[in-house]
Parts: C-alpha cells; structure tokens; sequence
C-alpha cells in the first residue's frame, strides 16, 4: 500500500472553460479510507480521474508512494478503480470476471486459482462463479466488480460512486461491508461520493469540495462540528444548518434586518475582537438539533410560529417561522406541536457558529 499527495492539482477541459479543479492540496496516508465528498459538477471525479491517470492534470503533481506518476499512463500507476457501473464482461462467468486481471498478467493457473477462491471468500461469491453477471442482483454485481479490483492486490483503490445504483437497503449493507473491507486490507481508498451519509459512516476523513475548490478536510465529526465554510454549512448534515442573515447591533446582541430574530452571545466581545468592521455582513448558524423548543407563552430566546412539522418516527422535525426566517428544529416524537402555535426557541450557545458573510469562513470566537 503507499500514500498518495496532490500538490496544486488544477485541471481544465479547455482554454475557454473554468477551472474544473482548482489547486488542490491532499495528503492521503498509507491505509487510510479518504471519501472526496461534494455535488454534481464539484471536481471531485476529475481529480479521481487525474489520480488515475483517465485524465491529464493542467497543472500540479501526483504521487503514489514515492514515485511522482504525472507522465505514467493508467495502467502503470499500480492502482485498482470501481466504477459507478460496474464495466463487468457479459459473457464471462462471474470467476473469469474476477480472474482477468491476473491472466493478463499470465500468472499460473493454479495462483490464478488460489487467488480468486480467497477474493471470493473474502466478498462471500463463491456461490456465482459460474453465473454470468447478467441477470444477477445488482448487489452481486457490484461484489464481482470490487473482487476484480482488489485481486491485483494495488497500492491504492480509487471508487468512483461505486453505490450509486444500489437500492437503499442494499446500499447500506455495502456501506458497511466495504468499511469492514478496507479495515481488513488497511488498504489507501480514495471513494468519490455525492451522498453525506456515505461519507459521514465510512471515511477517515473527508475532502469536501465545491466548484472545483477544496473547502474541507477532516474527520467526520470535525467536518459536521465545526465547519469552515458556509458551503460545508449548509451542505454537512441533514438537515443543513440553519443559516441567517445578521449583524452585531449596539448591544450584545447579534440582530437579522427586521430584528425579529435577535440573540444574546456572552461572548459577543470575543466576536467583536475578530471583526474589523462592526458593520459586516454576518451568517448565524446553528443545527437544528442544538435549539429546544419552550411551549411556555413568553418563553425563549426568541419566539415565532410552527408552519411545518415532519414526524419521521424516532423524531419530528418543525420549520418555525421567525419573521423572515425560517428555522428548523429537532425534537423528540413525543412533544406534539400544531400549525399555529407561537413558541419559544433557546440556543445551545456552545454549538453556535457565525461566519464572515463576504467571505464566507468561519469565524472563532
């Protein structure tokens, strides 16, 4: 296994198109289970691709191990890649499949053999051998996919939204079977993914990107607690942040336009230090799960009206509206709340977050 570095990654298709990848900076170490994380259009597959060697960089260098492979074709890179379909050969039986790459190594049959028996045990498919993949589940097929994969036993895996086409059920399973996977190899995975329950439940870290840029890099919980950026903000955690637009006021207090959302911070001096204009622009930020809801007529930090409420079992979510801002708030199944009723929110002050407007980075405070 090796470590994989992108140093300046930028990649563009053309002269006259926008950076598809922009400067991109990844250290990935030796074994570790990086998911790049972001929308449609994002760049995290063109980089994928880049580390691959299916796309030429514009700028920036590429090492797997300790060998930069800027000039080395796909095939000499010592990497494995999963696709989102799964580019198996209708016409061989699942063992051929799986067996491919190491005939085109001419290794003897009998490792040939032995390899694929313990690929098979490993992805429980020794039952398919002889099936052909067409007409097998979808989940089988994805199975056969990673076994031809991981039999050349590379350096590096790179997957390309390899669960994608899997229903809901199956793909949970696979989320899991394929952390156990790379647990057991400690083999470097480099997974691209649009979906953030993927990421949150399978990566070591993740790298979130938007529009070309990186925006984040680091654990699950770091990328959800503490967000650098709105983007991150508001696209980390379901559902997203409530963000609203602020401003320090005279007191110590942060108020939107109307002023119907205004909230008291203790540590507003704190805020202050680190703003150079007392007038900037400011998002506040808070999850839905840090606010609680006071049904005590007057209560709360501040008040406004239920205009929706979504049970979902184990919890209900309610939008209160507050002026022109709309919050979304968790609660437990068992606090029943009607259309109408005017409430009180209160903030876990600890898990509030406020970013520079402008510039859309997280403040600390």
């Amino acid at each position: 296994m090796a470590e994989v570095k992108i140093k300046n990654l930028s990649k563009r298709f053309n002269l006259d198109s926008p950076l598809a990848v922009d400067g991109v900076n990844l250290d990935i170490a030796d074994g570790e289970f990086l998911v790049l994380l972001g929308p449609s259009g994002c760049g995290k597959t063109t980089t994928l691709r880049c580390i691959a060697g299916l796309e030429t960089q514009t700028e920036g260098e590429i090492y797997i191990g300790d060998q930069l492979v800027n000039g080395l074709p796909a095939g000499e890179r010592d990497i494995a890649f999963v696709f989102q379909f799964y580019a198996l050969y209708p016409h061989l039986s699942a063992y051929d499949n799986v067996a491919f790459p190491l005939r085109a190594q001419n290794l003897q049959k009998d490792e040939v053999d032995q390899r694929v028996q313990q690929v098979a045990k490993l992805l429980r498919i020794e039952k398919i051998l002889k099936r052909r993949p067409t007409g097998l589940p979808s989940g089988e097929q994805q199975r056969i996919a990673l076994g031809r994969a991981i039999i050349r036993r590379p350096q590096v895996f790179l997957m390309d939204e390899p669960l994608t086409n899997l229903d809901a059920a199956l793909r949970t399973d696979m989320r899991v079977e394929l952390k156990h996977l790379q647990a057991d190899m400690a083999t470097t995975m480099i997974y691209v993914t649009h979906d953030q329950t993927e990421a949150l439940s399978m990566a070591h870290r993740i790298a979130i990107m938007n529009l070309g840029v990186l925006q984040q890099v680091g654990t699950p919980l770091e990328v959800y607690n503490h967000p650098a950026t709105l983007f991150v903000a508001g696209f980390i955690g379901t559902p997203p942040m409530n963000l609203i637009n602020c401003h320090l006021n005279g007191s110590n207090s942060l108020s939107d336009e109307s002023g119907a959302f205004t909230i008291s911070i203790s540590e507003i001096q704190n805020l202050k230090s680190k703003i150079q204009n007392p007038n900037a622009p400011l998002m506040f930020g808070v999850r839905s799960e840090d606010i609680s809801v006071d049904t005590a007529e007057g209560a709360g930090e501040v008040r406004g009206e239920v205009i929706v409420r979504e049970p979902l079992g184990d919890e209900t979510i309610y939008e209160v509206e507050i002026g022109q801002n709309i919050i979304r708030v968790k609660t437990e199944p068992t606090l029943i709340l009607n259309t109408g009723d005017n409430v009180g929110l209160n903030f876990a002050h600890d898990r509030i977050h406020i970013f520079d407007a402008e510039s859309q980075k997280a403040i600390k405070f």
